[in-house]
């Protein structure tokens, strides 16, 4: 039994509904699956059988379809604490791929095990609820980003949710975080082109609201990005609403501007 991974899952199911200490004693009997991966991967394909539910607890992972052609359209991204996979615990075959964005590891629990706890005890059932319409409003936000926003919109728009989901889940030091992302998988979620995707980014570096080193982004002016992109981060209070939201968006709003390094 990983007893830190279950931790991860009962930190993402309390940070929408507060568990009752026997569903917890439940959950922590649980023994998931590790699967360690490298980048890149497919971890899922679409149409495969429903074999458990995976949660992130280390890395990146994406949502995505593809067209006969091989083009690809990334629908979301699943960061550490998050479930990859949540649509698995009802459906008998996944309707969508999963893949790595960056190496790390996720944590698989039987269909089976999840579906008697929920039965069992309705309190994890209301928090994989709330989970569920954490991941609807994200989803919703992206369908304006590629339906209706500005390509250098969409661009700010998504650094910003990234970020403020990195946040969330203490992964932000000195307004930086990791950030594994290539040209083409961006340009993927943004339904932009790998050129254009280059063009706004470095409208972005130029204006010295952002900067990239070693796959690292630092943010230098996020009020000023919040502004370009339109973002208010009141649509993921629902996921994050016990991890301190109101100060942590607070806390990105007025981080002050810092010096561009010149490299």
């Amino acid at each position: 039994m990983d007893s830190l991974a279950v931790d991860h899952l009962i930190r993402k199911l309390d940070s929408c509904s507060e568990l009752t200490r026997s569903e917890r004693i439940a959950m922590r009997k649980a023994e998931p699956e590790i699967r360690r991966f490298g980048a890149h991967e497919e971890l899922v394909r679409e149409g495969a059988p429903a074999g458990g539910v995976s949660f992130v607890i280390e890395g990146i992972t994406c949502r995505y379809k593809l067209l006969r052609d091989g083009r690809r359209q990334i629908v979301a991204y699943s960061l550490p604490g998050d479930m990859c996979d949540l649509r698995i615990f009802i459906l008998e075959r996944a309707d969508h791929s999963i893949g790595s964005v960056s190496s790390g590891a996720v944590a698989i629990l039987p269909r089976t095990v999840l579906q008697n706890l929920t039965r069992k005890y309705p309190g994890v059932l209301h928090s994989l609820w709330c989970v569920s319409l954490a991941e609807e409003a994200i989803t919703r936000e992206w369908l304006v980003n590629v339906g209706h926003r500005t390509a250098l919109e969409r661009a700010a728009h998504l650094i910003c949710e990234y970020f403020y989901r990195m946040q969330a889940v203490g992964l932000v030091r000195d307004a930086s975080c990791e950030f594994p992302f290539t040209q083409a998988e961006l340009a993927d979620s943004l339904a932009l082109s790998p050129v254009h995707v280059n063009r706004v980014l470095m409208q972005l570096r130029r204006a010295e609201l952002i900067r990239f080193e070693s796959h690292t982004l630092h943010v230098l002016d996020a009020r000023e990005l919040q502004s370009i992109a339109g973002f208010s981060p009141h649509y993921l209070q629902v996921a994050h609403r016990l991890r301190g939201s109101a100060e942590i968006a607070r806390a990105l709003a007025e981080n002050p501007r810092q010096p561009a390094r010149r490299r």
